[in-house]
């Protein structure tokens, strides 16, 4: 990965997240700063992975070549704002893993037709396990592209979308999509107890399988899903009359009026920036 000097706007999850993957796989700490109004935030990263910190954006700015805008979406309006109207942004490639925000609206809010490369990573980013989509517009330029998913590849795996308003499908497919698992996780371990299964031994039998099944999935890739799905189901057996029931209750259809109510959800706050 090219070694850019990178400022984090914002010192949350998901900047801690990204500079420990990047310190971990030998960025030079040194080409890193993150700023932050707490303190403690700052000191933390500082104490965690030796970057540099500041509670001056400004300072964070000129420091960089490339910024990660990972303020809450809220509040990125006043802080592009102030930054757009105290500094010179020309050259910079900016990076977004701000919900919601379009990457025209970023560019409005920057006040300049700047580079922008707008990220949805996903929660399990914060254990190097993550999802993100990207997108990029025509004023991108592939060198720029490539770091923004060597960037995003330092917590999990990445997709580009061709089309800006994927992003939406990206947060129905991953963005959101542990919690959809967490539930089914919850209904599993509950069914378990009331089948005289203890709390504890529950929550083992299904978080095991899971992850067991997750690397089954993950190691066959030659594999459609409804194959891996045929193969632990005999016929007649205990799995194809589960699996009968779920279809028998139209699960395959509950899941894609999720995702399009996800989809539907992203969209609408989309409007509101």
């Amino acid at each position: 990965m090219e070694h850019r000097k990178i400022a984090f706007i914002g010192a949350g999850n998901m900047t801690k997240s990204i500079v420990s993957g990047l310190v971990n796989n030998a960025y030079p700490a040194q080409c890193i700063t993150a700023s932050n109004p707490s303190v403690a935030k700052l000191n933390a990263l500082q104490d965690d992975f030796g970057i540099n910190v500041t509670q001056n954006n400004n300072q964070a700015l000129n420091a960089a070549d490339v910024i990660v805008l990972a303020v809450k979406p809220q509040l990125m309006h006043s802080m592009c704002a102030k930054l757009a109207a105290e500094n010179n942004l020309t050259n910079k490639l900016f990076v977004s893993i701000a919900a919601g925000i379009s990457s025209a609206t970023l560019q409005q809010m920057l006040g300049g037709n700047y580079a922008v490369v707008r990220t949805m990573p996903n929660t399990p980013s914060a254990i190097g396990k993550g999802m993100t989509g990207l997108f990029a517009d025509t004023s991108v330029t592939t060198l720029d592209k490539q770091y923004a998913a060597d960037l995003m590849r330092q917590v999990g795996e990445i997709v580009w979308v061709a089309q800006e308003s994927m992003i939406d499908g990206v947060i129905a497919a991953a963005g959101s999509s542990p919690a959809y698992f967490f539930l089914f996780l919850e209904a599993m371990q509950k069914e378990a107890q009331r089948q005289g299964f203890d709390k504890t031994t529950a929550r083992t039998m299904v978080q095991q399988a899971m992850l067991g099944a997750a690397e089954v999935v993950c190691h066959n890739p030659q594999l459609e899903l409804s194959e891996l799905r045929t193969q632990v189901t005999s016929k007649g057996g205990t799995t194809a009359k589960a699996i009968e029931s779920f279809q028998q209750q139209g699960l395959e259809q509950i899941v894609a009026t999720a995702m399009q109510a996800a989809v539907k959800r992203a969209s609408e706050m989309a409007q509101q920036f």
